[in-house]
């Protein structure tokens, strides 16, 4: 048994229980992580909270980093023992172990701590898609996300 972050009910912080959880070996197209850091994110307090609905009763966490335990069959991108980080779905990120996708996964380059891993994935999307698709930042292209002008030079 692992343990694991889990809700059966919306709520604030006070719904949130540390269970015992097993987690089977991987299935096709599955990895099973190990992880060592796992990413907060303010997304986690919607779900929780029910103003994004989550089937009940769910797993939070969306990003963490950690090592694979185990693959399933089909899987080819990761191996046992390879550094690994992800960001996004299914919830379950708030556990010692967990079952994910394993095309979630990225690998973690030496020189990347897992600590930087965790916690920069889901963040790191989120500043591509603002500065790069909702508003593209260029040299000398006045930035819209602060209260008053300010150029890029």
């Amino acid at each position: 048994m692992v343990k694991a972050i889990r809700f059966s009910q919306t709520g604030g912080p006070e719904v949130l229980s540390y269970e015992d959880v097993e987690v089977e070996a991987p299935g096709a197209g599955e990895a099973r992580v190990r992880h060592n850091v796992i990413g907060l994110n303010f997304i986690d307090t919607y779900q929780r909270s029910g103003l994004y609905p989550l089937p009940l009763p769910s797993g939070l966490g969306l990003e963490a980093a950690g090592v694979v335990e185990a693959v399933g069959s089909g899987v080819t991108i990761v191996k046992e023992g390879d550094r690994v980080a992800y960001a996004g779905g299914p919830p379950g990120a708030y556990s010692d172990v967990r079952l994910i996708p394993a095309d979630k996964l990225v690998k973690v380059p030496a020189g990347v701590s897992d600590d930087q891993a965790a916690a920069m994935m889901l963040k790191g999307l989120t500043v591509q898609y603002l500065i790069r698709r909702v508003y593209r930042v260029e040299k000398g292209r006045p930035s819209c996300f602060m209260q008053r002008q300010v150029v890029l030079v």
